[in-house]
């Protein structure tokens, strides 16, 4: 019995030997597997993070910029500009503007057709258009061809009027604004002395004469640029010849010597004679009658609607802040045409050259699509009293509030048509024996007639090399 007890225990512990072993064996499996997911893992190849794209390069370029927004008069609108410039500055990569400041006259008469000649104009300028500016340059292919740009930027159609840009169905320039130009009043100098408002030819020199007797300047002038004289005698050529006599020169439907025209000439050297205007004008600059008006020297002055904004402003206009008038020049007696016609231009604007790089090619797009939009416009009308070149909504136009300038729109309500100055239709010789001979008139040294035969000769001569 106690043999087969040892031999059951021999038996029992070699199992439990064997069954040790195979327990182990599992143990040490297992332990082989949980060690291996506690190793750490070999190290993957990292992948590379893809990096930011770099911007391209840019090269910093420059584009010139002429302008001729300088003085105090025009700080308004070179307010406007500077806005357009930081702004097309800031979404074309390196671009610069270098902005050089010219005075009108100087800009128009002298540096610009300059450059024209040389082939070296701005890349952006000041442009006067018409046939002595804009299309003579276009036709002498130094102006760019805006047409496909102002269809790209959806803005062709919302000009007022570009037919002094545009030259065989292409468009050169783009109007900034449009303008008038009429008679501002001195409102308290009115009231002292009894006068009315001119509606009427009689009411318009019976107010000239008053102020003459009381040792006042009827009319405030600065002749010594003759274009401002100019201003004047445009307008009564539209009153006695008629509005269409203004594009009918060039076109040989007009006359310079004819009696109507001569009319007007006449009129103003009778005005002369009777010391309507400021003594001494040919002297005088063109800011010297502004002065002269606001110093209460003088009790009106013929101008621009761009001129409206000085009088709100008084740093410039002291007494004679918001105490300003505005009124189109009366029907003439006799006249020919519609008298209700005003002087309406849309002839001042920018020009781009025709020599542009890729890069200055994209900052004109960009200054274009900047300047030429309803909010410049708006500010333009609003700020500076400059009437809108593009459509503005009913609503835009109803903010106006200032008197003059809503009194310049009420002449365009009230006239059938305009008519525009005859420097933007006639050729760049006729215009200059324009000035020549008003400033000969005013001098005393020709007589109506004589300048009406003198242009006339250099109207024939232009006309012939059509």
């Amino acid at each position: 019995m106690k043999k087969n007890l040892l031999m059951l225990l021999v038996l029992f512990l070699a199992c439990s030997v064997v069954l040790a072993g195979c327990g182990n064996g599992n143990n040490g499996e297992n332990a082989k597997n949980t060690n291996t997911a506690n190793e750490p893992k070999a190290e993957e190849p990292k992948t590379e993070e893809p990096k930011a794209e770099e911007p391209a390069a840019v090269e910093p370029f420059t584009v010139s910029l002429r302008h001729i927004q300088i003085g105090d008069a025009q700080k308004n609108r070179k307010a406007i500009l500077d806005d357009v410039v930081k702004k097309t500055e800031e979404e074309v990569p390196g671009l610069k503007f270098e902005l050089d400041g010219v005075e009108d006259s100087v800009n128009r008469f002298t540096k610009l057709p300059a450059e024209m000649a040389a082939g070296n104009p701005p890349k952006i300028f000041d442009l006067f258009g018409g046939a002595g500016d804009a299309l003579k340059f276009a036709k002498a292919g130094r102006l760019l061809d805006l047409t496909p740009i102002i269809e790209e930027l959806g803005i062709k159609d919302k000009f007022l009027n570009l037919n002094q840009f545009t030259l065989d169905g292409k468009v050169y320039g783009l109007p900034i604004g449009g303008s008038s130009e009429g008679f501002y009043y001195n409102q308290a100098m009115f009231e002292k002395y009894g006068l009315k408002v001119p509606t009427t030819w009689a009411e318009l020199e019976t107010a000239a004469e008053t102020l003459k007797k009381n040792n006042i300047t009827p009319f405030a002038s600065g002749s010594k640029a003759a274009w401002v004289p100019n201003m004047l005698v445009n307008t009564l050529i539209g009153r006695y010849a008629g509005p269409e006599s203004i594009d009918g020169f060039a076109q040989g439907t007009a006359k310079w010597n004819s009696p109507e025209v001569v009319a007007a000439y006449a009129k103003y050297e009778e005005w002369v004679k009777k010391g309507y205007f400021t003594k001494g004008e040919l002297g005088k600059e063109y800011a010297d009658q502004m002065n002269e008006f606001v110093q209460g020297k003088a009790g009106m002055l013929f101008d621009g609607s761009w001129r409206s904004s000085v009088f709100k402003d008084e740093a410039q206009a002291f007494a004679l802040t918001n105490k300003t008038g505005y009124f189109a020049m009366p029907a003439v007696d006799g006249g020919k045409g519609d008298q209700t016609f005003i002087n309406g231009n849309y002839s001042n604007g920018y020009g781009f050259s025709a020599d542009l790089k890729e890069n200055e090619l994209t900052a004109v797009k960009a200054f274009i699509k900047n300047l030429f939009n309803e909010e410049m416009q708006l500010r333009g009308l609003l700020e500076d009293g400059l009437l809108p070149s593009i459509q503005l909504s009913d609503a835009a136009m109803g903010q106006a509030t200032d008197p003059i300038v809503k009194q310049v729109l009420d002449t365009y309500k009230n006239a059938k048509g305009a008519f525009s100055h005859f420097d933007s239709t006639i050729q760049s010789d006729v215009y200059k024996e324009t000035e020549a001979e008003l400033q000969k008139l005013i001098a005393g040294k020709t007589t109506a007639q004589k300048v009406g035969d003198a242009i006339q000769k250099a109207q024939d001569a232009a006309n012939a090399k059509k």
